[in-house]
């Protein structure tokens, strides 16, 4: 059977491959409370946080911040520079009204 008219061409290939290289680095903060135990004697789950940032060539790509509850992890919330500053704020706030 022959196909239903010429053969269509190729266009000229004009593309050019291009290696970039980055350097990525993810950095990633785990602080947790203490390990206790409920009234029972029982271990409690661990709670705490985790920090994110993502390092692309030396300049920050993003940052997220997500709750840990034993095993479970919540959806990571994105931060930019100003909500990290906020955050910072507030955590000297009240650490300095804990300490007396």
């Amino acid at each position: 059977m022959k196909p239903n008219g010429p053969r269509p061409t190729r266009p000229e290939r004009t593309n050019t491959m291009k290696r970039v290289q980055s350097n990525i680095i993810n950095l990633a903060f785990t602080i947790t409370n203490q390990p206790t135990k409920d009234t029972k004697g029982r271990p409690m789950k661990t709670q705490g946080v985790e920090l994110n940032q993502a390092v692309v060539n030396g300049q920050s790509a993003g940052c997220s911040l997500r709750t840990l509850n034993g095993a479970t992890k919540s959806a990571a919330i994105k931060l930019d520079e100003q909500s990290l500053r906020d955050l910072l704020d507030a955590v000297n706030e009240v650490l300095a009204s804990a300490e007396g």
